[in-house]
């Protein structure tokens, strides 16, 4: 969903994000002073640090990637430059009709802690846990036919049940006695997982330090490469291309800004990537706040922004202007916005005098990266054009992602406007699903509400042409757009560092690493 997190109190060994990416402390590199040992030992930087592995309760895709690598799915995605996924768990799977899926399981994949084989109601208890996700749509009950073999029941047709919840967080399998030991319904194992049934266990998490993954002596599945995985949180992009540097990691993303700089002189035996991202950045604002019920008082700031200027400046030219929250290439990607990239300050002024507001003080809350408060500061400048001041809230990730949640107190009310960005999946509804009027408060912190996006959010899940189902979507940006929440800023591509001498990375076509395909270079 989001690309995005949550931070804890950051503990002894790290701490500034400066210490980690010079990569020294006390005289040391950093992976020394963590581990000694070296060996098939995958490094690799997250831009963040993890606060669950309950798939029912992640909060960033980054938290999935180390799912992949603990638990079985039935399917999963495909590596490589073109979308697909592939068997996992499943030994067969297919679409019975229009609202049934029916699966087999292979035989022989065994939950650690001696919880036993996975089974078709292991993956029954699992679904449920993760239904009120919206993920799963019209999703209506997992029936059982025998230990291995389930049918998957949709009330209606659910055209993304094959890119989102069966190879994603949504689809990991869950041992139902492990689990129903350690929490109650509705609650969170968080960082303390029960049970494991992938390549991988959880040997160690310390919170903004570091996580460590072994091997699980009880898969019995293809082998993975790597005997560890070690995970550094660094949260900004250039602290982490100096812990890649230092040596501290061996994989990581770095800033679009610095590509030309690191192709023109890489580092020693270093390949670098730029992938075409589908995750999706914006301006929000939220319509109930006093200062921005006006919708005039909103249209004045979308008009104010001038996007390619943000681009140039936080992205040295190596981002695109988006046109919504569906990225090119994917179902339902607009080609124009409503609403010109360049905006209009002429145009904006006169919504604001239709408002007949003078001397707005706003604040915009954003993550307290480089790139961030790059974009948020360019806003700044750009709505003092109109006569907007501007204040700055940049905030560590822990504060920031749970900012309009109604669920973690009260700071919703004080939001005005938000720097946002989400990660995406390879179908439509993954960038629709969170702006409904149930996400209001949860996922949806611009508190946009419309009964028309809700509808065709709805309806275009079961729409099986594309071109057909296309047009729902293009509807619903619109209304996003034309509500006056919304300025849609980029799909940033993801460019990707990694050293050639220590592993063979592996991703999906939008750069996400699939650690389980990773390969030791000597392999």
């Amino acid at each position: 969903m989001n690309g995005i997190i949550s931070n804890v109190t950051r503990r002894a060994l790290l701490k500034t994000s400066g210490a980690l990416a010079g990569g020294v402390l006390a005289g040391m590199p950093l992976s020394q002073v963590i581990w000694a040992a070296e060996g098939r030992v995958l490094k690799v930087r997250m831009n963040l640090d993890m606060t669950s592995l309950d798939p029912a309760h992640y909060v960033s895709d980054r938290e999935v990637d180390v799912m992949h690598c603990l638990y079985s799915k039935l399917t999963r995605y495909k590596p490589g430059s073109q979308w697909g996924w592939e068997l996992e768990a499943a030994e067969k799977i297919e679409q019975v009709d229009p609202t049934h899926i029916r699966f087999h399981l292979k035989k022989g994949i065994k939950f650690s802690g001696g919880y036993g084989e996975i089974n078709a109601k292991d993956f029954k208890f699992s679904v449920e846990r993760t239904m009120p996700i919206p993920v799963w749509g019209p999703l209506d009950h997992v029936e059982i036919e025998d230990d291995y073999t389930g049918v998957i029941v949709f009330k209606t047709p659910y055209e993304p049940v094959w890119w989102l919840p069966l190879p994603h967080a949504s689809g990991q399998i869950l041992s139902e006695a492990a689990v129903r030991k350690v929490v109650k319904d509705g609650g969170s194992f968080g960082m303390k997982p029960p049970a494991f049934s992938g390549p991988y266990m959880l040997a160690e998490w310390k919170a903004n330090e570091f996580t460590l993954l072994t091997r699980n002596p009880e898969w019995s599945g293809p082998k993975p490469g790597f005997d560890e995985i070690r995970i550094l949180p660094i949260g900004d992009d250039k602290a982490a291309e100096r812990a890649y540097q230092a040596g501290d990691v061996d994989f990581t993303f770095i800033s679009p800004e610095s590509v030309s700089n690191f192709k023109s002189n890489p580092p020693p035996d270093t390949k670098i990537e730029v992938m075409p991202s589908i995750d999706y950045d914006w301006l929000g604002l939220n319509v109930d706040h006093p200062k921005l019920k006006d919708i005039n008082v909103r249209k004045a700031v979308q008009w104010a922004i001038n996007v390619p200027q943000i681009l140039d400046a936080a992205y040295a030219g190596e981002a695109k202007v988006a046109t919504g929250t569906i990225a090119p290439g994917l179902v339902g990607h607009r080609e124009t916005a409503l609403i010109p990239p360049e905006g209009d300050l002429a145009k904006a002024k006169v919504f604001l005098e239709k408002a007949g507001v003078s001397d707005l003080k706003l604040t915009i809350d954003c993550l307290n990266d480089s790139t961030s408060t790059t974009i948020a500061q360019v806003i700044q400048a750009q709505l003092s054009q109109i006569g907007i001041a501007v204040e700055v809230n940049a905030q560590n990730s822990g504060s920031f992602w749970t900012l309009g949640m109604e669920s973690e107190g009260d700071r919703w009310k004080d939001l005005q406007l938000i720097l946002n960005g989400y990660s995406g999946l390879p179908d439509p509804q993954y960038e629709t699903a969170w702006f409904t009027t149930a996400q209001v408060g949860v996922w949806n912190w611009e508190r946009f509400r419309s009964d028309r996006f809700d509808e065709l959010e709805a309806k275009a899940v079961a729409v099986a042409d594309p071109n057909e189902r296309a047009k729902f979507y293009y509807e619903m940006q619109d209304i996003m757009e034309d509500s006056g929440g919304y300025r849609f800023l980029t799909h940033a591509p993801r460019p990707i560092m990694s050293r050639t001498t220590k592993m063979q990375a592996v991703t999906r076509p939008d750069g996400t690493p699939l650690y389980l395909d990773f390969k030791p270079s000597s392999a």
